[in-house]
């Protein structure tokens, strides 16, 4: 089924075409029929699959059939994404999208200065895409108005939960007195997510193009016991060994992030960071370098587990295991995409072993273990036999919450904001 097929104006499909976009992917043939005729829709799909284009492309039609001069500070339709990577990443796509066009589009995320985006924001804006919390700053300096708002999309919506963003998306819905065209996209489904969806979604039609929580059939599990202090020795001997020249590596703590880069230089081995200390333009200007060559390991946070896109990336190392078994299916997500084969590899301690037992039981099956020569752990055969046996063990839950860089200084930015409201005001009153 090709573009053309779905009645798109001949802007879009050329601009479609010149994106090497030739035909649709199921999520896009199952979501833009509906999405055309306005309904709400609650999807389920992995990274990958084609959802920025299901979403985007209705609403770009939309807003082209009944086009309107742009209000001061509005927007006609807002997205809605957990990390500043995949603002940028969708608004990026969507400006592709609409470049025969005279459609404008904006970003708002944090780590840059907010007077750019103020100027972007003035003129009024067709498509916003933006992080929760920098959209919530720019609302309440005034600086975006959701009064007239037709569409609003959640991306990754799963995740921004995990993220804490619970509260600041009931802020930003608090704030919207129309009743736009909503759309739900996620890679899983939990109570916290369909308790969100009942709330904002309108009789929505429920598409899935793949089972809940799996893992692309393209990738290569295996899991490597050692013990935790040995894992930055074991990263370097499989890098050098088995001679792996791009490796994205996730770790828990920033701390973690930079340890480990200090480590790999005393290898010899080039490797930049990405994680919340880094400003965007450090943070974009590592992984360009790691899409081009100059550096042989990423070494990122969680905040870099949704919105990276890397073409044909071979290797996911999460040489921490995450704290919530859905964020393993979000991290491997980076490889084995778009049928490619890809490699997940996992660092596994003893006090690790509940969440790898945690993250089999996710994705269905048992996950190949090798233990390689020289890095045996300590025995931990009683550990795994309690584990796989008794049910206390068994079935303990994961956490609910994964703390992040977004979470880390939410505190320090409510303050700033605080203190730029009450100089305004200051400066309001002086004017009087």
């Amino acid at each position: 089924m090709s573009f053309s097929s779905q009645h798109f104006s001949p802007e879009i499909v050329q601009a479609l075409t010149e994106c090497g976009y030739e035909k649709l992917t199921p999520i896009q043939q199952q979501a833009i029929p509906h999405a055309r005729r306005g309904l709400d829709i609650l999807a389920n799909a992995q990274t990958g699959t084609g959802k920025t284009a299901a979403f985007s492309l209705p609403i770009i039609q939309k807003i082209l059939d009944k086009p309107k001069s742009n209000n001061r500070c509005q927007t006609r339709a807002l997205i809605l994404a957990p990390t500043r990577e995949l603002v940028a990443q969708i608004a990026k796509n969507i400006e592709d999208y609409t470049k025969y066009t005279s459609m404008s589009v904006a970003a708002v995320y944090g780590g840059v200065k907010m007077s750019s985006q103020v100027k972007k924001l003035e003129q009024g804006v067709d498509i916003l895409v933006a992080t929760p919390g920098r959209l919530i700053e720019h609302l309440e300096l005034n600086n975006v108005s959701l009064v007239n708002l037709e569409f609003l999309v959640f991306d990754e919506a799963d995740r921004m939960l995990d993220m804490g963003f619970i509260s600041a998306i009931q802020t930003i819905m608090s704030g919207i007195s129309t009743k736009p065209q909503t759309m739900l996209f996620s890679a899983t489904f939990s109570a916290q997510m369909n308790k969100l969806a009942n709330e904002i979604l309108r009789k929505p039609q429920r598409i899935s193009v793949a089972r809940e929580n799996i893992t692309a059939e393209t990738i290569a599990h295996v899991v490597y016991p050692v013990d935790e202090d040995r894992k930055r020795e074991m990263l370097s001997e499989l890098i050098g060994k088995k001679n792996w020249q791009q490796v994205l590596v996730f770790v828990n703590y920033k701390e973690t992030a930079n340890m480990l880069l200090k480590e790999l230089k005393l290898d010899g081995i080039k490797a930049v960071l990405c994680h919340g200390d880094k400003a965007q333009s450090a943070r974009r200007r590592a992984l360009d370098e790691f899409k081009e060559g100059k550096a042989r390991v990423m070494i990122a946070t969680d905040v870099a587990a949704r919105g990276l896109d890397i073409q044909n990336l071979p290797h996911v190392v999460n040489f921490d295991m995450p704290f919530l078994a859905e964020d393993y299916v979000h991290r491997i997500g980076r490889t084995g995409r778009a049928g490619q084969k890809g490699h997940a590899v996992s660092f596994v301690s003893r006090e690790e072993e509940l969440s790898l037992l945690q993250v089999e039981a996710l994705i269905g099956h048992r996950i190949y273990r090798v233990e390689l020569p020289g890095y045996e752990p300590a025995n931990r055969d009683a550990l795994l036999h309690k584990m796989h046996t008794k049910s206390a063990f068994r079935d303990r839950k994961s956490r609910t919450n994964n703390p992040t860089d977004q979470d880390q200084g939410s505190a320090e930015r409510r303050a700033r904001l605080r203190n730029v409201i009450r100089n305004k005001s200051k400066i309001t009153s002086l004017k009087k």
